[in-house]
């Protein structure tokens, strides 16, 4: 591979797999350097289906791994050149497809072959063999939902207080979300935390500052982005942008398009 830098595709996900992937993206990297990235804590789990070469995750060498949720920003590492898969999974999805309880993968990246066995082999072994893009994007699209079309169910309860968080930008209220469905805090909680990987407050934390960063991307002022996601002030902003993102909200922010001097 003779192009430098990143390159990738995306891919809609089939309908059967549109409650439990969110974004499927083949893509290829190649730098002559190492790169540091700060990867910013997402309201979803994190599968590489990488066919090139290693790269550091979470303090760990790994090529394919699959993550949980996270209450803090991942540093990555990548040198030489890699290829493969980016899938994100809601935290429903990923249960089904890991077929472990969500608490075990908080903040880890955990190699494809150790957590999904044969299965994670087969799956790597057919993208390395399939060169195409849109062919690997297809084959994974089909291969994931065979496995989590049928992987273990989660109840309706769960599912409908993660949209609550959701629609309301991680602004919705613990305590009426337990109310809401007849549990006890601590219950709420406990769930929570086997079936998303996260409390509830944490995964709130998530949420509210990935909605906050879309909103800087499109050009809403700090202090009104601040104020709409319900942090406390700006200072409480910076602190969770930190915290989750390894950024500032001034470094998230569209920069100014350079001014030309006078003719």
């Amino acid at each position: 591979m003779s192009t430098l830098g990143p390159a990738m595709v995306e891919a809609a996900p089939s309908p059967a797999l549109r409650p439990y992937v969110t974004r499927l993206c083949a893509y290829r990297e190649h730098y002559p350097e190492p790169v540091t990235r700060a990867e910013a804590a997402l309201p979803g789990a994190v599968l590489i289906l990488a066919v090139g070469g290693p790269m550091e995750a979470y303090g760990e060498q790994v090529t394919a791994f699959a993550g949980g949720l996270s209450d803090r920003f991942a540093v990555t590492r990548v040198s030489g050149p890699c290829e493969g898969v980016e899938v994100i999974l809601t935290p429903f999805g990923a249960r089904r497809l890991y077929g472990v309880p969500m608490r075990r993968l908080t903040n880890l990246a955990v190699p494809v072959e150790a957590l999904l066995g044969s299965w994670g082999d087969m799956m790597l072994g057919r993208l390395a063999e399939t060169s195409s893009w849109r062919a690997r994007l297809a084959l994974t699209d089909r291969l994931l939902a065979e496995r989590i079309l049928v992987g273990p169910e989660v109840g309706p309860e769960l599912p409908w207080a993660w949209a609550r968080l959701l629609e309301s930008g991680g602004r919705a209220g613990v305590f009426s979300l337990a109310e809401s469905l007849g549990w006890s805090h601590r219950h709420l909680v406990a769930r929570f935390q086997d079936q998303i990987g996260l409390a509830p407050k944490t995964a709130a934390r998530v949420i509210r500052f990935g909605r906050a960063s879309r909103l800087l991307r499109s050009g809403r002022p700090i202090a009104a982005v601040a104020a709409e996601c319900g942090f406390y002030d700006q200072a409480h902003m910076n602190r969770e942008f930190r915290v989750l993102g390894g950024t500032t909200p001034g470094q998230i922010c569209p920069r100014p398009a350079a001014s030309r001097p006078p003719s």
